[in-house]
């Protein structure tokens, strides 16, 4: 017997982080972003390599997520600013300790090796 309840699924948090962290150019936007407030010529000369579609298309994504701010002034020719928000911030704190795990990991790797 197959029973249908109205019991949302239980959401790994974990599983919620890496999908607003997931991109190839993510966590390197974040990185430019982490000290400092720039303007979106800035974010793709920072970043070789990136198409301004995907650097736009990335941009949205992690301001609909709540990850930065984006701030547009009408001036000609027009301004716009990217930062991080308060919940952004506190993502550069995990960035960080991800970052130290994986060079601890590499020297473990290398060890092995």
């Amino acid at each position: 017997m197959n029973i249908q309840t109205n019991k949302p699924e239980k959401v790994c948090p974990v599983e919620v982080a890496l999908n607003i962290i997931d991109g190839k150019w993510k966590l390197r936007i974040l990185y430019f972003l982490q000290d400092r407030t720039l303007r979106y010529n800035e974010i793709q000369e920072k970043i070789p390599g990136i198409t301004q579609k995907v650097l736009t298309s990335q941009l949205r994504q992690l301001e609909k997520d709540g990850i930065l701010t984006r701030r547009a002034y009408a001036e000609i020719p027009p301004r716009v600013e990217y930062s991080l928000t308060p919940i952004g911030k506190k993502l550069i704190t995990v960035y960080k300790a991800l970052n130290v795990w994986a060079l601890e990991y590499l020297d473990q790797e290398l060890v092995r090796n």
